[in-house]
């Protein structure tokens, strides 16, 4: 079985080909570069180390969501268009999930941490049972506070990983009562390889999709259309006082 992966969920970008439980090649950026200057290129430079055909793939692999909103639209486009021109069915993986499967077989909990701006986080919590990865938690957004009192309630030791680690490493080291350990660097972030790996369990047990099947879980609404609905709240608001106090409403 052979998998092709592309992570661009977050600032990271990564691409990667697994054959049959081997990492073949992996390429992962993170830079200040954005995805659509990077991920094909990248998929390119692997195709020709590796003189991969890319009509022998079995299936295409991305990390589905939640993540950047534009990153999302990018990879899954990438991914759908693939699919597409090589007929070949894609499998999404959760983000967080493929994060958490750069640590392998530990006895602690896996929670990944993304940072989602206004105080808050994409999550997850994952455990592994007989060499798999399990859900604890499925993946969500929340504060940081509201994660830090879920994990003492769990009362169970907890490794972190992700790019909200940086952001809120004080943070949690002040509301922790567990123990807790931080991931190194070479495992702190999306890679490819793992959404590959992972993507080949998933393939084993059916979870595959069409292409046009395919789109993105953002868990929330952009920023865009949140501050749309803002604008329309005002809006609404404005005329319910207006009509209150007899004015008429433009």
């Amino acid at each position: 079985m052979k998998i092709l992966a592309l992570d661009s969920s977050g600032l990271v970008a990564s691409v990667a080909v697994v054959e049959n439980d081997t990492l073949l090649a992996e390429y992962t950026v993170n830079y200040k570069k954005t995805h659509s200057q990077t991920l094909l290129p990248m998929l390119d430079e692997i195709s020709n180390m590796t003189e991969l055909d890319l009509s022998t793939i079995d299936a295409i692999a991305v990390a589905g969501g939640p993540g950047s909103f534009t990153g999302l639209r990018i990879g899954s486009a990438t991914a759908k268009g693939l699919g597409l021109a090589l007929e070949k069915p894609l499998i999404s993986i959760p983000t967080t999930a493929a994060i958490a499967y750069n640590i392998w077989d530990t006895n602690k909990f896996v929670c990944p941490i993304m940072d989602a701006r206004r105080n808050q986080v994409y999550t997850g919590v994952y455990c592994y049972t007989d060499h798999r990865l399990d859900t604890v938690w499925e993946q969500d957004t929340m504060s940081i506070e509201a994660l830090a009192e879920g994990l003492n309630c769990l009362d169970h030791e907890v490794i972190f990983l992700g790019d909200g680690v940086a952001v809120y490493r004080e943070k949690l080291q002040e509301l922790l009562t567990i123990p807790f350990s931080f991931a190194p660097a070479h495992v702190n972030r999306q890679r490819a390889a793992a959404v590959a790996a992972l993507a080949e369990v998933y393939y084993k047990e059916g979870k595959i999709q069409t292409a046009e099947e395919h789109e993105p879980e953002y868990l929330r609404k952009s920023q865009a259309e949140r501050e749309r609905a803002e604008r329309e709240s005002v809006k609404h608001a404005d005329v319910l006082k207006k009509q209150k106090n007899g004015e008429k409403s433009e």
